[in-house]
């Protein structure tokens, strides 16, 4: 899709590709405010600016739209949306070992508990190794230190999506 195609859309469906790139309706909303907009560096920067505007809750609620790290059944089904990106986001835990998906399940697990959310890490580029090292070493942190590093993980992965969105 072209940028000038992304402002041609309809609101009902420029809502919907932008809820793919990010799941919190709140930053949805703001976003829309700038369409139609001139250049995709212009959008980037926008959607960041209202990103770090969004509450805890806006954020939780993005959170809520990703599979865990090295779910594939989860990626399947419940998040078909973006199935795709997601799963080639989390590439690196199709060659993983049994030990470590099953290191990675038990984490989230823990992360969840602790959190209150699941992991969220922007997994493009990253062995399932090295995303179980972040999990372990993020499990760490309190919880008003966490919330930040999801959010700064969540802001990579939109940034990510809205550039894929235009690729298309």
């Amino acid at each position: 899709m072209t940028l000038h195609d992304l402002n041609m859309l309809p609101k009902v469906q420029l809502r919907q590709e932008l809820l793919k790139c990010c799941g919190s309706s709140a930053w949805v909303e703001k976003v829309m405010n700038f369409f139609p907009i001139e250049d995709l560096v212009e959008l980037l920067d926008d959607a960041e600016e209202e990103w770090y505007k969004c509450s805890q809750e806006d954020w939780k609620e993005a959170f809520s739209h990703h599979p865990m790290i090295g779910d594939i059944d989860s990626l399947k089904k419940k998040f078909a949306s973006t199935a795709n990106w997601a799963m080639g986001e989390q590439s690196g835990t199709s060659s993983a070992s049994e030990e470590t998906i099953k290191a990675l399940v038990k984490g989230n697990k823990e992360y969840q508990y602790k959190f209150g959310y699941i992991f969220i890490v922007c997994a493009t580029g990253k062995s399932a190794d090295e995303m179980l090292t972040l999990l372990e070493s993020r499990l760490l942190n309190d919880p008003e230190k966490e919330i930040e590093i999801a959010a700064d993980e969540q802001n990579k992965i939109t940034r990510l999506r809205l550039q894929k969105l235009l690729d298309k």
